[in-house]
């Protein structure tokens, strides 16, 4: 063809419009390792009855932006398939992706119970927020079943799972637990931050008595941390098997206008194949440093569940076992310690600021090690959960990818720094 002008193009078009509707389209067949970014709010429909007949809950048509383009589709295919799950829904955070599922399920008169190690923010969420829709809550001990059994009564609709707990990292009996949910029919809702999908299947954790399998009803994921890996994406993503669940949570969804960027997406899609390599090498280091920190003097406690008298560590080993002889089984490179009675706060904090690697900061899951104090005194409501432990004053250490003989290295200057 010799005429520039495309075909279809009439030549009477003006140069704006012809710039936005030239009808040229690439060949296809392209096939590259990155996903493909596809961007847009607004979608193109063939015909009316396309729209009418368009599918919100799964992924055979495209309806608006907000709620999907291929390249967000292919991120949760691949997180499902991570977790075991048949469905997946991206939302702006981890903490979106909790809000999202109790906004989902629970109405005014209803009640949740949340595991007195959980997650700060879906405590806070719960306590200040949901109790103005007349929603209400109880705290259960997460490494006491029957304490569960007996906090569930005729309002609960809706049960928190977390494991390993957030800053004190015990390891609950998640399939008992589960299973405690499944005999009173009533929604588990799991916090699979930490074992991202590596540690163990959130939906396959056993057997039930009768042979059907046993797991959780709902996985939420903080792809913040492992998936990102980077420390400069922010995304959550809730899974689930149940297609009636997964419809209520995503017609939620829909209603709360929640979306993500799609260049946050492809950050994402770009890091997750190495998503086990540096998971597993942030665990070795973990290890490592908790072995170091078992043995000194300044330390009373250490909090990992990989440890022996960690609590939990037997539920851990069960579920997390090793798969052979040199295998470890999985931990996430995360984990805290007490330090020594007589330390006050003062120097706790000082401990903190002592440190060069490690950074004063939240999150985790990234290149860089964190550090962060807690006081647990104020925060926990089952006297049980405070009774492990060897103190309410908690340092919580976030592993990175420095060479852990360096983190090492810097641990130990810092408590020669504050006198210990």
């Amino acid at each position: 063809m010799t005429d520039s002008t495309p075909i279809n193009m009439p030549v009477a078009w003006n140069t704006a419009t012809r710039l936005i509707h030239h009808p040229y389209q690439p060949p296809e067949g392209f096939e590259s390792p990155a996903t493909a970014v596809h961007k847009g709010s607004t979608i193109f429909f063939p015909s009316m009855a396309a729209v009418r007949n368009r599918d919100w809950a799964f992924k055979t048509t495209y309806t608006y932006g907000l709620h999907g383009t291929p390249t967000s589709f292919i991120l949760e295919e691949r997180l499902a398939s991570l977790e075991g799950a048949q469905h997946c829904l991206l939302v702006p955070s981890g903490l979106a992706a909790i809000s999202t599922v109790n906004l989902a399920l629970l109405r005014q008169g209803d009640e949740v119970l949340l595991p007195d190690n959980v997650y700060g923010p879906n405590k806070s969420l719960v306590e200040q927020g949901l109790r103005h829709y007349g929603i209400t809550h109880a705290c259960y001990d997460p490494l006491d079943v029957e304490d569960l059994r007996r906090k569930i009564g005729p309002r609960t609709r809706l049960v928190w799972l977390e494991a390993a707990g957030s800053v004190s990292m015990e390891f609950p009996d998640l399939p008992a637990l589960a299973a405690v949910c499944r005999e009173h029919g009533i929604a588990a809702a799991l916090d699979n931050t930490w074992g991202a999908g590596l540690a163990f299947q959130p939906f396959a954790l056993g057997r039930q008595a009768d042979g059907q399998p046993l797991g959780v009803d709902i996985s939420i994921h903080a792809l913040t941390k492992y998936p990102s890996g980077g420390g400069d994406v922010l995304m959550g993503s809730i899974a689930t098997c149940d297609e009636r669940l997964h419809k209520a949570i995503k017609l939620c969804h829909m209603r709360l206008g929640l979306g993500v960027g799609m260049n946050d997406v492809e950050a994402i899609l770009r890091n997750l194949p190495s998503l086990a390599l540096r998971y597993h090498a942030q665990d070795r280091a973990a290890r490592q440093l908790a072995g170091f920190l078992q043995q000194h003097r300044a330390v009373a406690q250490v909090l990992h569940p990989a440890l022996p008298g960690s609590p939990g560590h037997a539920h851990w080993q069960r579920l997390c076992a090793p798969k052979g002889p040199e295998d470890q089984g999985a931990c996430a490179g995360i984990f805290s310690f007490v330090p020594d009675a007589s330390w006050s706060q003062d120097r706790i904090d000082a401990f903190c600021e002592a440190l060069q690697l490690f950074r004063i900061g939240y999150s985790w899951g990234g290149p860089t090690s964190l550090v962060m104090a807690y006081d647990l005194q104020t925060e926990r409501q089952v006297p049980a959960s405070l009774a492990r432990l060897q103190g309410t004053r908690l340092v919580r250490l976030c592993i990175g990818l420095e060479h852990p003989d360096d983190l090492q290295a810097d641990l130990a200057q810092a408590f020669q720094t504050v006198g210990a």
